[in-house]
């Protein structure tokens, strides 16, 4: 069979500017926060070679401010600065060489800014509020709106100095451009605002200039979003109407198309809990109002199975793939080679991409660790082991499975004992709740990588030491995991060495919630101390099967530590729904058997109340029953039963470990 005709139509080429694009999937610009004191070095550079490397048919680089009023990120790259070309360059002729072609974004947030990065007023059109912080904005004048127009243009003329063969003009998200065309953050009543000709001067200026200045096999993208979030956002129709304004100049050769913004933060990178494919009703209807630009489709593309039935149904002419090339840098080759079922599909958690850029940190990825680490770990490639191994890993959570499989990539001879019936661990059972069977995918595809490299998979196998002195392995990986506290002690409870009225019974984790082993009743308090999906996912479950949910949390709000994701107000949103309720800054005082005793952590008032089963979310211990050492066998202990912690550093820990063999 051809290798292409699963997926032909997103396999086929497209030109733009004389520059032909050998697939329809781009890795569209985000901001990987990866500058180094603002230039681009050897981790930017690692990170774009890879998605080139991996058959990419378009790049478009991390946003670069255009201006110094611009300025978001700490990662941000030096704004109206040369020093940046011959940084650039060097990227832009490896990535060329690769097969891919390469733009990049420019951007200017407008109102939206963050003035501990800028220190410097942020320029909008009318001085409206910012989105981003609490501050206000500064209404610019005529002359500071010519000199952004101005700035656009010379950091377009530096890009093409630099080697990129386009730039994209960010107009999405809210973001400066979009402030301009909104007529809610535009009233201004001079040739910049008030009818559709004058709200769109600035942006048609910007692109009028770029292309004077750059010529005419430049490309030029444009980036717009859709949203429903609010009223005064422009409608899908004034959208078009924009379109098909801006297409009308022949200067646009592509639109790309995102989702959400600054005024709905949590649909701009969607999680799991948002449908996918967001964006393609919109892109078909814009696809109608261009006679000249290509329509891209993005958020929540993610799949090639995804992308190839836009494009199949004419919904777009391109789709941007960005967390999924996070997660699978190879995923365009594999879909040209006919290995799609080889792509690692990104399970839309958010946790090390955004929920790193939100901290500005430079991102990576939950189940890709070489992410942001390609130029020290060659990326999503393996070199062969000099000197082979034969290997026992002990546990078939995600430390153990992505150290086996890696260690598998690199030529050793791996076998896996778990001693449950399937892999996965409590990574399956958060794969259980609701809307997370992305995490089922992920196994599914360990599996079938396991039967390609050969490695030996043995379930339903507890080991103890004298099974680990026995094996002919003299390189043995503990993996064991982690288990919930017996004692469910609390971290703001911390003189007490359990659970007050422990005893009492009908105190379960949520592991054994996920399992069905938990005799719950019907109205239960779920105690969220991690402020995560362990806790929250668990309620969220309980709640849909018709329990009487009360999330007591130790934390100023529900949900705190996956707001780094954007995901915790659609969880409360769903909880609140489903008819649970939320008992912040509280500690469980007391559990009676059949109610609990609350203490606030602000006042220390007590309150009891009623329920029939109490989940403890509460720090996990390790599980490590082995020696500290064997005589004749090297030991590694890797995730959890190193020390419980987030997934994230468990699929880290496997790989830094395989690489190092």
């Amino acid at each position: 069979m051809n290798p292409v005709t699963r997926h032909p139509r997103l396999m086929q080429p497209l030109t733009l500017r004389n520059q032909t694009l050998r697939n329809r999937i781009v890795f569209g610009a985000h901001t990987n926060n990866m500058a180094d004191q603002g230039l681009p070095g050897p981790r930017t550079h690692g990170y774009l070679l890879e998605r080139a490397l991996g058959g990419a048919g378009m790049i478009v680089a991390e946003p670069m401010p255009v201006h110094r009023t611009g300025v978001l990120t700490r990662g941000n790259f030096r704004h109206g600065s040369d020093d940046v070309i011959p940084h650039f360059r060097r990227i832009t002729e490896e990535v060329k060489a690769a097969g891919s072609v390469i733009l990049q974004q420019l951007y200017h947030i407008g109102a939206h800014g963050d003035s501990d990065l800028s220190f410097a007023p942020h320029w909008s059109p009318s001085g409206g509020p910012s989105y981003h912080d609490s501050d206000g904005s500064h209404r610019m004048t005529e002359a500071e709106i010519e000199e952004l127009i101005t700035a656009h243009v010379a950091a377009a003329r530096r890009c093409k100095a630099a080697g990129f063969q386009g730039v994209e003009v960010w107009a999405a998200y809210h973001s400066l451009l979009d402030q301009f065309w909104t007529p809610w953050s535009n009233s201004r009543d001079d040739r910049w605002g008030g009818s559709l000709e004058n709200r769109t001067r600035f942006s048609r200026s910007i692109i009028d200039g770029i292309r004077r200045s750059c010529g005419e096999d430049f490309i030029i993208g444009l980036a717009v979003s859709t949203s429903d979030a609010q009223d005064v956002l422009l409608s899908v129709e004034a959208l078009g109407e924009i379109i098909a304004l801006h297409d009308a100049t022949g200067h646009v050769d592509y639109v790309t198309v995102g989702h959400g913004g600054y005024l709905d933060f949590e649909r701009l990178m969607p999680t799991f809990l948002f449908a996918e494919k967001l964006t393609a009703p919109v892109t078909e209807l814009l696809k109608g109002v261009v006679k000249h630009a290509a329509i891209t489709s993005e958020a929540h593309v993610r799949t090639p199975d995804n992308a190839e039935s836009i494009i199949a149904s004419g919904q777009a002419d391109l789709v941007s793939i960005v967390r999924g090339q996070i997660a699978d840098p190879h995923l365009a080759r594999k879909t040209a080679e006919g290995r799609a079922e080889d792509v690692r599909g990104c399970i839309s958690c958010n946790q090390m991409c955004w929920g790193r850029r939100s901290r500005d940190y430079w991102i990576s990825c939950l189940i890709n660790p070489s992410a942001g680490r390609e130029f020290e770990w060659d990326g999503d490639r393996f070199t062969a082991s000099a000197t082979p191994q034969q290997v026992l890993v002990v546990g078939a959570g995600p430390a153990g499975l992505e150290a086996a499989r890696a260690a598998a990539e690199r030529g050793h001879r791996v076998e896996v004992a778990e001693a449950a019936p399937q892999i996965g661990g409590q990574f399956r059972l958060a794969g259980m709740q609701p809307r997370r069977a992305q995490i089922l995918d992920l196994l599914d595809w360990y599996e079938r990588q396991f039967t390609k490299l050969g490695v030996t998979l043995r379930l339903n196998s507890f080991l103890e030491a004298d099974d680990l002195a026995a094996h002919p392995a003299q390189t043995i990986l503990l993996a064991t995991g982690s288990l919930p506290d017996p004692q469910a002690r609390q971290r703001w409870l911390p003189g007490a060495a359990q659970l007050p009225g422990l005893e009492a019974g009908n105190v379960w984790s949520p592991e054994e919630v996920m399992r069905r082993e938990a005799r719950l009743g019907d109205t239960v308090i779920v105690y969220d101390e991690g402020g995560n999906w362990r806790g929250g996912g668990t309620a969220l479950a309980l709640a849909e099967q018709g329990k009487q949910v009360i999330l007591v949390t130790p934390d100023p709000y529900v949900g705190k530590e996956i707001t780094r994701t954007s995901a915790d107000g659609p969880l409360r949103g769903r909880l609140a729904r489903a008819g649970a309720q939320f008992h912040t800054e509280h500690i469980i005082a007391r559990w009676h058997g059949n109610g609990a005793t609350l203490r606030s952590l602000l006042t220390g008032a007590e309150i009891t109340i009623a329920a029939s089963g109490l989940v403890m979310a509460t720090t996990n211990i390790a599980f490590d029953p082995f020696p500290e050492t064997l005589p004749g066998k090297t030991l590694h202990r890797i995730g959890d039963c190193a020390a419980p912690r987030l997934a994230a550093y468990a699929f880290h820990e496997g790989r830094k470990w395989a690489l190092a063999l």
